[in-house]
């Protein structure tokens, strides 16, 4: 997410350019995360759990993004919804706009979470982000309807200050004609294993009931896991599932974005991630909300 707000990066021949956000505070849990941040994205990301290091949050910021735990309200996790351990960090981010009042906030989570099942959950996340004087909008994303290569749905919920002008989602890009797996990757299909380019993959077999999807040239790819070992899809065409580098791609991943740790915490990193093209996208409409604050 930070990546697509930052801009600045190409993917697949299309330069995605510099928006105006400078990033001057982010936080992450998991070292490897961090260490992979750090390379990519720079020194401010500051690594522990939220609840110990909120304190150390600037005083104030013009929009704070956020993206808390999916597991909870997925289709393929436990479908606790918010009274989940994981999910129920929504209230970290709900912390963070009480105390520094942007004028955006952004709050990212699954396509999961529009449905009727996690209804009570959704209604309270809006609820609790609405008492803080926002005017809050839950805006569901098809990421292949943005040039990513995935058939990957998420909710932004997006509150700007009572201040500011409305939000007004992103329109799509493609017009009906995604950017299909093999448009994304076919140019890796001859390329051998390398581990600095992150163009490895697991050699995880058939695994029961999960790991038999393989991706098809002709469409985009399906969303990528966290958990990808032995669920990571086949190629489309060659015997072996797909790199690490492979899959960065159908998250639209620029290729010049380092990995800097083994498979394992690689695969995690890649599919717990916003599309950064998909980010992108988000952010020039917050970018819009801001600029239309400005002139008023």
């Amino acid at each position: 997410m930070d990546l697509g707000f930052r801009g600045g990066f190409d993917f697949l021949g299309h330069h995605y350019a510099r928006h105006a956000f400078d990033i001057v505070w982010a936080n992450e849990i998991n070292p490897e995360a961090c260490a992979t941040y750090r390379q990519n994205l720079g020194e401010h990301i500051v690594e522990g759990d939220i609840k110990d290091v909120a304190k150390g949050m600037p005083s104030y910021a013009d929009v704070v993004i956020g993206g808390f735990p999916c597991q909870d309200i997925s289709i393929n996790g436990k479908m606790k919804g918010i009274d989940g351990h994981r999910s129920s960090l929504y209230t970290a981010i709900i912390e963070a706009v009480r105390h520094l009042r942007p004028k955006v906030f952004v709050a990212e989570n699954v396509g999961g979470l529009m449905m009727k099942k996690h209804e009570y959950s959704r209604n309270k996340i809006l609820e609790d982000f609405g008492a803080l004087e926002y005017n809050v909008t839950c805006n569901p994303c098809l990421a292949s309807d943005f040039d990513v290569p995935q058939t990957r749905e998420r909710v932004f919920i997006v509150g700007t200050r009572r201040d500011m002008p409305p939000f007004a989602p992103p329109a799509p890009t493609t017009h009906g004609r995604p950017v299909t797996a093999q448009e994304a990757i076919g140019d890796l299909e001859d390329r051998s294993m390398d581990k600095v380019f992150s163009h490895v993959w697991s050699e995880a077999k058939v695994s029961g009931e999960q790991g038999n999807r393989h991706l098809v040239a002709d469409r985009p790819g399906y969303t990528i896991r966290a958990e990808c070992h032995g669920n990571i899809q086949f190629h489309y065409a060659l015997p072996r599932r797909i790199s690490m580098r492979e899959a960065a791609r159908i998250q639209s991943f620029p290729d010049n974005f380092r990995f800097v740790c083994g498979i394992r915490a690689t695969e995690r990193q890649i599919g717990n991630a916003v599309p950064p093209v998909l980010a992108w996208h988000v952010a020039r409409a917050v970018e819009d909300v801001l600029r239309g604050g400005m002139s008023e």
